[in-house]
């Protein structure tokens, strides 16, 4: 073989060739190092090395071979990242970093949520300080802190300072207590995560975190977790299994110790908890949050208890309606999350709910209002440190205007007749002990309901006859589902057909009776609507499949029927503007959280609220029992201290009467002054809307009134009177 000396690299004045085998020999006749007693090393004579191979010496004794490992030892770790300029920066692995210890995030960053900040310390206390006891910034991660809206931003601050009990020394509970819709969630997925990241003291103020939900949310918090944290973190949610199974889960979670626990947070139903409640108290747990807390209203059930016995003292109660019956049942919340701060349950009924309740009456005297008054400002000052509560006139900045609308329908003769039947025979309990329902009277109430959604629902009865329908067979003509329908269904009817007719907006079906939506879906079958419907049969997985396909702008699915029983509140059904209440429920609660579905995070369009009842009938009694709890609620909660004292206890045992002659029988109780003659003459007090007393919304004795088109097409089906209000300025002028 020949190769040119060019491509040897031997530079020269003209190439020249060589033969392999003359270099082969030259080196034959080399002689070793050790031969010639040098001390080079063998290099080739034809060309130089191009670069040197190494960095080590030549020749290594031991001492040489020591320096050398020492020098590379000693350089500091650099992270093999271009341009780095992370926490790490230039600290070797496994060595304390020096100087004073800083937050986890930048706290002077610009929109940054900084919930606690050290005490400013002089140049000398810094000199004097130990640097590994200097607390530190708590800054909320800019992932979250990035999303949030100011009043979650403040709502978050207020969870923060309660649970680490800077509000309330020696307490470390308290009651989130927003309206729905204002982001409670993401809220408490914020706290959740700042409290396992960091703390003052520069390390997690928690290792672990339980959330307790109805069955019918935990995949939507898990949902809610992924959606903000991504893969930060990994929850555990347990929504069905064996009970070894879920025991082992439970074990399993509880034994989790260290700064870096695999999976911190736990989602689990109420009902899943109570069963397994033994696993979740051989340990501890730093943190946890009832959802819809307001199922911990009994402290003698046993989920109040179980959850109670909890080894952990940071307690957050979600509830957008925390006062529902009475004051005992409030004092039960607060007394869950922050034990002792308002007495035993005995003093506190004596020292305030008695009080306040007799100063609400319509028939208290000066002096009980005066002292009512006096207690209620003791409660509210006392309640405050530990509740936080905004009502949904925040979202009139983020959503567009919702009309809501409570609509009184005629009974058709049929119901009419029926209904007085029922009564002269039955002859129901009429004695109401401070408002309270007799259990004798609640298979009476159950009838009457019924009765006033369509007299289908008692057909059963009628035939058999059973006491208050002897010979109500008679009525029943013989014809088809519509020749006896009942007004609300007649209005129900016009609602439908005008929104299809003229316009592409979506539908809300909401009853408390399943077998209120086999007549849904019978009209809707008639009417070639087509529907979704869901209620308590529904699996959890098979829900959230048909909510998101609802959602969808492209679905053809015109309706959406909801049964207010079967896990309504949580779901958000934004793709529709329209929500049909088609009967009342005695807890306001329940209705609220029904028609907050539809005006909500994400809804587009004008929504319109239709809230059907029957006039002169027991379905406005139990509107009016709603008012008065919401009244109450609003004194105790929201502070408003001009809610109207409207109705007595006293009325309210008119509940089994039929007022035939009335347009609503709930405005003649309002006692208006600014309707003559059933007719409006002066507009609502400027500044109310949706949220306020229903005295001071628009009432619409006819449809020249209404500023909702749909409505005012369906008023000559059935309907008598309307109360209507917006939920913000922008809606005036709205056709």
């Amino acid at each position: 073989f020949f190769f040119s000396s060019a491509f040897l690299g031997v530079r020269g004045p003209a190439p020249e060739l060589f033969c392999l085998d003359s270099v082969f020999q030259t080196r034959k006749r080399q002689k070793p190092i050790s031969e010639t007693g040098s001390g080079e090393c063998y290099r080739s004579p034809f060309r130089k090395p191009l670069a040197q191979l190494t960095n080590r010496p030549h020749c290594l004794d031991s001492s040489q071979h020591e320096a050398f490992i020492r020098s590379i030892l000693s350089k500091p770790f650099k992270v093999p990242i271009p341009n780095y300029k992370g926490p790490l920066g230039l600290r070797a692995l496994g060595i304390k970093r020096g100087g004073l210890r800083s937050p986890l995030h930048d706290p002077f960053e610009e929109g940054a949520l900084v919930l606690y900040e050290p005490p400013l310390l002089s140049a000398h206390d810094q000199l004097k300080i130990d640097k590994d006891k200097a607390p530190v910034h708590v800054v909320v991660d800019p992932v979250l802190s990035r999303v949030l809206r100011p009043h979650q931003r403040e709502g978050v601050k207020f969870l923060w300072d309660c649970v680490t009990s800077r509000r309330i020394p020696g307490s470390h509970g308290c009651i989130m207590a927003d309206e729905m819709g204002l982001g409670k969630t993401l809220q408490c997925i914020t706290l959740m995560w700042t409290l396992l990241r960091q703390s003052p003291d520069c390390k997690p103020e928690i290792e672990k975190a339980m959330v307790v939900s109805p069955s019918s949310l935990v995949r939507n918090w898990y949902n809610e977790v992924e959606k903000w944290l991504g893969g930060r973190i990994q929850p555990l949610a347990i929504d069905g299994g064996s009970k070894e199974e879920i025991d082992r889960k439970l074990v399993g979670f509880m034994n989790q110790r260290g700064l870096r626990v695999p999976s911190p947070i736990l989602i689990i139903s109420y009902e899943t908890f109570r069963l397994h409640a033994e696993a979740l108290q051989k340990g501890s747990v730093g943190l946890v949050i009832c959802d819809e807390g307001h199922r911990l209203k009994n402290s003698e059930n046993q989920t109040y208890q179980a959850l109670n016995s909890l080894n952990t003292p940071r307690r957050v109660l979600i509830s957008g309606t925390p006062i529902q019956n009475d004051l005992l049942e409030y004092f039960s919340l607060v007394h869950f999350v922050n034990s002792g701060i308002l007495g035993t349950a005995q003093e506190f009924k004596r020292h305030f709910e008695i009080p306040i309740l007799k100063g609400r009456d319509a028939d208290a005297s000066e002096a009980e209002r005066h002292k009512g008054e006096e207690r209620l400002k003791e409660l509210i000052s006392i309640v405050n440190r530990c509740l936080i509560r905004r009502t949904s006139d925040i979202l009139s900045k983020y959503l567009p205007v919702k009309i809501e609308q409570v609509v009184c329908c005629r009974l058709t003769p049929l119901q009419a007749e029926l209904y007085k039947n029922f009564l002269k025979q039955a002859k129901p309990v009429e004695e109401l002990e401070e408002g309270k329902i007799s259990v004798s009277s609640l298979s009476s109430i159950t009838s009457l309901k019924k009765l006033c959604n369509h007299p289908a629902l008692i057909h059963d009865k009628c035939v058999e006859e059973e006491e208050g329908f002897m010979g109500a067979l008679d009525l029943f003509p013989l014809s088809s589902f519509f020749l006896f329908c009942p007004g609300k269904m007649l209005v129900l009817d016009y609602i439908l057909a005008v929104t299809k007719s003229t316009s592409n907006d979506k539908v809300v079906l909401v009853s408390n009776y399943t077998q209120t939506l086999d007549l849904f879906e019978k009209l809707c079958r008639n009417r070639r609507y087509l529907y979704v419907r869901l209620d308590g049969t529904m699996s959890i997985k098979k829900r959230a499949k048909i909510v998101e396909r609802f959602n969808s702008p492209s679905s053809p699915e015109f309706i959406f029927m909801l049964s207010s029983k079967a896990g309504g509140c949580g779901l958000n059904l934004i793709g529709a503007n329209r929500l049909v209440m088609f009967d009342p429920d005695w807890n306001p609660a329940n209705d609220e959280q029904a028609m907050a579905r539809v005006w909500r995070d994400g809804q587009k369009k004008t929504c319109y609220i239709y809230r059907l009842l029957s006039t002169g009938t027991i379905e406005e009694k139990i509107f009016q029992r709603q008012t008065h709890k919401k009244a109450l609620s609003s004194c105790v909660v929201d502070e408003e201290q001009d809610v109207e004292r409207h109705f007595s206890l006293g009325e309210l045992k008119e509940l089994f009467t039929l007022n035939e002659t009335t347009t609503s029988d709930t405005h003649d109780k309002i006692k208006c002054r600014r309707c003559v003659n059933g007719h409006q003459v002066r507009p609502p007090p400027e500044g109310s809307d949706c949220t306020s007393d229903l005295s001071q919304w628009n009432h619409c004795a006819d449809k020249r009134g209404l500023q909702d088109s749909v409505l005012k097409a369906a008023w000559d089906a059935a309907v008598t009177f309307a109360f209507h209000h917006h939920s913000h300025e922008e809606q005036r002028g709205i056709p």
